[in-house]
This record gives C-alpha cells, structure tokens and sequence, in this order.
C-alpha cells in the first residue's frame, strides 16, 4: 500500500472556503491538523454541561475572563478548533477582527459524550503543540475530568484524571476552584 500524500488546508483556505460558500457557515466541522473534520451532533448531556460550566466560570471569574462557547481559536497555521469552552483574555472588540490565539487563551475545555477519544488524542496533541497551558476534558459518561498541563512539543507532560468529588481551579486563576461534580447533571437526578 502506498502512503497518500496529502495537502494540507491552512486556516486561510478554511476561511476563504467558507466565505465563498463551499463550506456553509453553520455546517458542523472544524479544522484540525490542516484537515476538515466534522464534528459530532450534541447531545443533551453535553449542551447541559457547557452551559453549567460556563455559569461556573462567569460566576468565579466575574470581569476578569471572557467565556466563549463554541468558537473558533486559531492554534497555527493549520488548526482551528471550535472547542466547546475557551476562557480568554476579554477583548474589547470581543474577537470581532480575529479569532483568540495561544498567548490570549487561559484554558480550553471539551466535553465528551462521545468525542472522549478524539479530545484526548488529536485535540490534545493539537493544544499542546500550540503552547495551551491547561486544557480540561469532561467526560459526562464517566463523570470524569482529564486535566492537561505542561504542554509540549511532544504532547501534555502532565494528565490527571479526577473524579466527580475532585476540586479543580484554573492554573491562571488558582483561587478559582469548583468541584468537577459541579459541572456534571447532579446525581440525585
């Protein structure tokens, strides 16, 4: 079998595409590692989750972070996830001339119902590669949080898994801190 070789989308292709109507603007798909890949449907759980975490994260963090929610972030050149959550440094143009970079991005979070593997995989290498300090994954299914920290070129250097009765706190804002269980459906439900 012979190795494809492959070109690659930079992030200004994947803009032009969408601007010129190849790729329709609410069309469920994002760039990573210069390749288009379709995201997956969300589900309830996950919708209910983002929206507790991002309560929780505006709540703490009154004014001092901008929350975003299913935006694009510009990693380089060939990366452009749309994560789930990014806490970013406030802009007072809020991200209308470009998308948040690395050096603007405190913490980005993706939550997985059924996206653990990828999140954790490519998303991960993606993030790290580009220098994101601390990167959460929440998995809804195993009431679960994946902290990545200590990114480099070869990967996160630190990955801890905490359960639902761990606290956690932002590594830019370490007085932050919530119970992983706080952005789950709660139990008694």
């Amino acid at each position: 079998m012979t190795l494809l070789d492959i070109r690659l989308l930079t992030v200004q292709e994947y803009d032009l595409m969408t601007e010129i109507g190849i790729l329709d603007e609410d069309e469920r798909v994002e760039l990573l590692a210069g390749q288009i890949v379709k995201m997956a449907a969300k589900g309830t759980a996950h919708g209910a989750a983002i929206t507790r975490t991002r309560i929780l994260l505006e709540n703490s963090l009154v004014q001092q972070v901008l929350v975003r929610l299913q935006d694009p972030v510009r990693m380089n050149n060939y990366s452009q996830p749309e994560p789930d959550i990014s806490v970013v440094i406030p802009d007072p143009l809020y991200y209308e001339d470009h998308h948040p970079t690395p050096s603007e991005i405190y913490l980005i979070i993706e939550v997985a119902d059924t996206t653990l593997r990828t999140d954790c995989g490519i998303k991960a290498k993606i993030y790290a590669e580009s220098g994101i300090d601390d990167y959460w994954v929440l998995d809804v299914n195993n009431r679960q949080l994946h902290v990545f920290r200590e990114p480099s070129q070869d990967g996160y250097q630190s990955r801890v898994i905490l359960a639902d009765d761990a606290s956690i706190s932002l590594l830019r804002f370490p007085d932050c801190y919530f119970l992983v269980s706080e952005m789950l459906r709660p139990l008694n439900y």
